[in-house]
């Protein structure tokens, strides 16, 4: 397995949320060889970190790694005491946080340092990052090797055994393997749910759904599931980390979360197990949304929320974010041939600003432009790109 660009610092507890699969465990366990390991997936080790949980913890040793905790919220007590009381350092990880942020902040307050991993960048899996995207330019060459690559990248996505598979026929058959066990039933079983049919159509409606708004009442309908119902397993997939959310961003700090939200897929792979038709616009807007998300998670963006923008008019930005002072506007655009109606809505969004804007034009072209002052940009940079 490839080295993965997240650091995790192990002079203090910490805690990695991610989706399954997302390659957690061979993370820690590759950076802490030596401590000790113990995985809540496991039965035995489950039912004795609910019947004792200070003996398990104590089993552990000084140093150990909890893969899972999840399944067990109240573990993190066992593990407050050891690290008050001897000195222990843990890193945990797991898949979803329902029921575990609540109990982790009641209890590991101060104590831990909470991070998010998700599956791999594109191009993790080769070396470090060779560049930064939005400020710095592949050589042509680099950016066609990449363009090569790239149909295949939004296809499938990057969770870290997929991208390990050289046959697309391998790649398919791993994705709904995913799909049956981890996107669904296992699912499932840490969210009470029961309606299978009713997952899936959640899970459907949400890919045909992508770049705009989400109308829980119309999911609701489409799924023929109740509202509360609809509302239950959206969240589900959100804290598990199989999707995340864009809020409206407005220029007055007091109204920048509007009611409306739009949500993605956190890997185009989890597009592909489901085997639903989307146009490839919509595969190539949640790509780089991703793509830029998974960025600001392992670190490399600074800034703690991205999201997009709407004017009362209608004029779309796909993403926008603020970082170093500036306010960047990404538009992203299925072409080969930018036009300048594909950069209207960034000089709209500029117009109105009274802070400083960087705008971007993401396409499915192989050269750098820039078309009045918008940087027109490869999707084929983000490739080892950070």
């Amino acid at each position: 397995m490839f080295k993965r660009w997240m650091q995790i610092d192990g002079q203090k507890s910490g805690l990695i949320l991610g989706p399954r699969r997302a390659g957690k465990s061979t993370l820690v366990k590759d950076l802490f060889p030596d401590w000790s390991h113990a995985t809540l997936d496991d039965l035995d080790y489950l039912d004795w970190a609910k019947r004792d949980p200070k003996g398990f913890i104590k089993s552990l040793g000084n140093r150990a790694i909890i893969d899972e905790i999840q399944r067990s919220p109240k573990l993190t007590i066992a593990v407050k005491y050891a690290i008050d009381n001897h000195g222990c350092r843990f890193i945990m990880t797991g898949s979803s946080s329902l029921g575990l942020l609540d109990a982790a902040a009641d209890t590991l307050a101060g104590r831990i340092t909470l991070y998010s991993l998700p599956t791999a960048c594109w191009g993790e899996s080769l070396q470090r990052p060779t560049h930064h995207v939005l400020s710095e330019r592949l050589t042509p060459p680099a950016i066609r090797d990449a363009a090569r690559a790239l149909d295949d990248a939004i296809v499938y996505g990057q969770f870290p055994e997929v991208i390990m598979l050289r046959q697309a026929e391998e790649k398919r058959k791993l994705l709904k393997n995913y799909r049956d066990t981890y996107f669904t039933r296992d699912l499932m079983q840490l969210s009470n749910i029961e309606n299978l049919e009713g997952l899936l159509a959640i899970f459907h409606n949400l890919a045909r759904s992508i770049g705009s708004h989400l109308e829980i009442s119309n999911f609701a309908r489409e799924a023929g599931l109740s509202h509360i119902t609809t509302k239950k397993y959206l969240n589900c997939l959100h804290q598990s980390q199989l999707t995340f959310k864009l809020y409206g961003y407005q220029y007055g700090p007091a109204k920048r979360h509007i009611k409306a939200a739009k949500t993605y897929f956190a890997d185009n792979g989890i597009i592909e197990s489901l085997t639903v038709r989307m146009n490839d616009g919509q595969l190539l807007e949640n790509f780089v949304i991703a793509e830029f998300e998974k960025r600001r998670k392992i670190g490399w963006i600074d800034t703690d929320q991205f999201f997009y923008y709407k004017s009362g008019a209608g004029r779309e930005i796909d993403l926008v974010f603020e970082t170093d002072g500036f306010i960047h506007a990404i538009e992203i655009k299925n072409t080969r041939k930018p036009q300048q109606r594909d950069i209207r809505n960034l000089h709209h969004f500029k117009e109105q600003s009274t802070r400083p804007v960087k705008s971007f034009l993401f396409y499915r072209g192989n050269e750098y432009l820039n078309m009045d002052d918008v940087s027109v940009i490869p999707v084929s940079a983000l490739f080892q790109g950070f």
